[in-house]
């Protein structure tokens, strides 16, 4: 699904935008934090403040697991501007093999989540059915 500059390229990004929508479609986007491992997007509920962890991304897949992430480069110089989008479904992991995983690399590639308890809360995992890009990846 991916070719090997769109791995290189997803792989070397930091941030993602990640789009749901609800039954109704209303759209969503955020951005997100991210893992690429085994041709799947892993992304965590971290500990980062929210006012509760029924998040609006979370509520969307539960009733619409059709999502869509943009990562994306931009420089003032437009000929070095950049982009992948990956379509596909998503899933919410509470627990297991899986889940554990995708903690490990998320930990690998963000520090930051070193110092968190990430082991009781949900990862978004992204499998994609399409991936398109744009421009020198």
């Amino acid at each position: 699904m991916f070719s090997d500059d769109q791995v290189r390229f997803t792989e070397s990004q930091r941030v993602a935008h990640l789009a749901t929508a609800d039954a109704n479609g209303r759209p969503h986007v955020v951005p997100v934090c991210f893992a690429y491992l085994n041709r799947r997007i892993y992304i965590a509920i971290d500990e980062k403040p929210k006012r509760s962890l029924r998040l609006k991304r979370l509520r969307n897949i539960e009733e619409n697991p059709r999502v869509a992430l943009v990562l994306d480069r931009y420089d003032e110089d437009w000929s070095r501007l950049a982009w992948v989008l990956v379509q596909g479904t998503a899933a919410v992991l509470d627990r297991g093999p899986e889940h554990g995983r995708a903690l490990t690399a998320l930990r690998e590639k963000y520090p930051q989540y070193l110092e968190m308890a990430l082991e009781g809360r949900p990862v978004i995992s992204v499998t994609a059915e399409r991936v398109s890009s744009w421009g020198e990846l």
